[in-house]
C-alpha cells in the first residue's frame, strides 16, 4: 500500500476537518431552520383554524344550518381543508374527505374540549392537523398541507450540502497552499542536498528572516562546511600518502627491474621470488596511481568541447583494440562538452574491466539522449554481473564475483569506483544493465550539448 506524502496528508487533513466543521454547521443550521419554519407554520395554522372555527360556529348557530355551505364559505385557499365532526357524522367540502384521516387520540382530545395539533400524512403528503372543540360532540378540524415547507427543507438541505462541499474544497486548497508554503524550506534543503551529492560543494542555503527557519539554514550550512572540510582532509590525506609512496615505490621498482634483468643468473627459487616482487610492485604502483586519480575526482569537472568519438577510438588504440568497436548512431553529434581527462579515464577503466573480467569488449556505443545527455555504453562478452552486485560493484575496493573467480587478475578494486566518481562529477551516473550474453556498463555524463 502506497503511503501518502506529507503534503497530501496535510491537505487531506485540512479537507476532512473543513468538511466535518461544515457538516456540523450545516446540520445545526438545517435543524434550526426546520424547527423555526415548522413552528411558524404551526402557529399560523392554529390561528387560522381557530378563526375558521369561529366562522363555522356562527354558521351553525341557526335553526336549519347548511353545513356544506358553511364549510365552503371559509376562505382557506388551496393549502387548507376544513373537516367538521357532528354527532351525526363527518362533513367536508367534498365526499372524498372523511373522518378517517383524523387520529383517534386527537378525536378524544377534542371531544374532551381540548384543542390539539398533530402532524400526519395524507395521501403520502405531510399535513398539519389542527382540532378545535366547538360544542358538545362537535369538533372542527383543519388540515394544512406542509408540502411547500418540505420542499423548502429540501432546497435548504441541498444548499447546505453544496456549501459543505465548497468549504471542504476551500479547506483542501488552503491546506495545499499552507503545506506548499511551509514545505518550501524543506524543498530548498532537498534541492541543495541533491546538488551537493552531485559534487557542487559550494551550495549553501540562503539565510532567511523567519526566526523558526534560521536555525535550519544555519545548521545545514554548518553541516555542509564540516562535510566539505572532512572530505577535503581525506582527499588531501589520500593524495599526500600516495605521493609519499611514489618515491619508495620507484626505488623498489628499480630494484625489482634489476633483479628481473638478472633472472638468467639466478637459481629457480630466487628468480620466481624476484618475479613475484616485480609483479606486486607493479600492482602497488597501479594502486597508488588509482588513489591519486580518486583524490582528484573531488575537484569539479573542467568541461570543454571534445570529439568524443575520436577520443574513444584513441583509447581503443591505446589498449590495442580495433577502432571499429566504437559505434555512433547516424545523426548523433560527437562533439560534446566534457572533461577530456575524466572521460578518457572512464573509457580506459571500462575497457580494462571488460578485458580482465568480461571476456573482452565487443562494442563502445556513444549516443545522446533527450538531445542533451551524453551516454557511453561498453558491452562485454563475459558472464555478466549478478543483480546483487550491481550497486556495490561501483564502490571502492569492491571486486565482483567474476574478479574473484579469476584470482590471477591484478585489479585494484578502484577502477569502477573511479568511473562512478567521474560520472558524478559530470552530473551523471554509472550503472550496469542486462545484456545476454555479457554485461553492459552505461555511463551518463549529464548535459553535454
Amino acid at each position: 500500500m502506497t503511503r501518502l506524502g506529507l503534503r497530501a496528508r496535510v491537505t487531506a487533513g485540512f479537507a476532512v476537518g473543513a468538511l466535518l466543521l461544515a457538516l456540523a454547521m450545516a446540520l445545526f443550521s438545517y435543524d434550526l431552520t426546520r424547527r423555526s419554519l415548522l413552528d411558524e407554520r404551526e402557529r399560523a395554522a392554529v390561528r387560522a383554524a381557530h378563526y375558521d372555527a369561529l366562522v363555522v360556529r356562527s354558521g351553525l348557530d341557526t335553526d336549519t344550518p347548511d353545513v356544506v355551505a358553511v364549510l365552503r364559505s371559509l376562505d382557506t385557499g388551496s393549502s387548507r381543508r376544513p373537516l367538521l365532526h357532528l354527532p351525526d357524522g363527518w362533513y367536508a367540502r367534498n365526499a372524498e374527505m372523511g373522518g378517517g384521516v383524523v387520529p383517534v387520540a386527537l378525536q378524544r382530545m377534542v371531544a374532551d374540549g381540548q384543542p390539539g395539533v398533530q402532524r400526519i400524512r395524507v395521501d403520502g403528503q405531510p399535513t398539519l392537523l389542527v382540532g378545535v372543540p366547538l360544542a358538545d360532540g362537535v369538533g372542527y378540524y383543519e388540515l394544512t398541507s406542509l408540502r411547500e415547507v418540505e420542499q423548502t427543507f429540501q432546497v435548504v438541505g441541498l444548499a447546505l450540502t453544496a456549501v459543505a462541499i465548497m468549504v471542504a474544497g476551500a479547506g483542501a486548497a488552503l491546506g495545499w497552499y499552507a503545506t506548499r508554503h511551509s514545505l518550501r524550506p524543506l524543498t530548498a534543503v532537498a534541492d541543495a542536498a541533491e546538488r551537493i551529492a552531485a559534487g557542487d560543494f559550494a551550495t549553501r542555503l540562503e539565510s532567511t528572516t523567519d526566526p523558526d527557519l534560521t536555525r535550519l539554514s544555519t545548521s545545514f550550512n554548518h553541516m555542509v562546511d564540516q562535510v566539505v572540510r572532512r572530505a577535503e582532509r581525506d582527499r588531501r590525506f589520500a593524495a599526500d600518502v600516495s605521493h609519499e609512496l611514489r618515491s619508495p615505490l620507484q626505488t623498489l621498482a628499480a630494484a625489482a627491474s634489476v633483479l628481473t634483468r638478472r633472472r638468467d643468473h639466478q637459481d629457480e627459487r630466487t628468480a620466481t621470488a624476484a618475479g613475484l616482487v616485480a609483479d606486486e610492485v607493479a600492482r602497488f604502483q597501479r594502486l597508488v596511481d588509482d588513489l591519486i586519480q580518486l583524490a582528484r575526482t573531488e575537484q569539479p569537472a573542467q568541461r570543454e568541447p571534445v570529439d568524443v568519438a575520436a577520443l574513444a577510438r584513441a583509447v581503443c588504440r591505446a589498449r590495442s583494440l580495433p577502432e571499429r568497436l566504437v559505434q555512433v548512431p547516424a545523426g548523433t553529434p560527437v562533439r560534446w562538452r566534457l572533461d577530456r581527462r575524466r572521460v578518457e579515464q572512464i573509457l580506459l577503466n571500462l575497457l580494462d574491466n571488460a578485458i580482465r573480467y568480461g571476456g573482452g569488449p565487443v562494442a563502445v556505443r556513444l549516443s545522446v539522449r533527450d538531445g542533451a545527455t551524453g551516454v557511453i555504453d561498453v558491452d562485454d562478452d563475459g558472464p555478466g554481473v549478478p543483480d546483487a552486485d550491481r550497486e556495490s560493484i561501483f564502490d571502492r575496493f569492491v571486486r565482483g564475483r567474476a574478479a574473484h573467480a579469476r584470482a590471477g587478475t591484478d585489479g585494484t578494486g578502484l577502477g569502477l569506483a573511479l568511473v562512478a566518481q567521474h560520472a558524478v562529477a559530470h552530473g551523471g551516473r554509472a550503472e550496469v544493465l542486462d545484456r545476454h550474453p555479457g554485461a553492459r556498463f552505461r555511463v551518463e555524463l549529464g548535459r553535454v550539448r
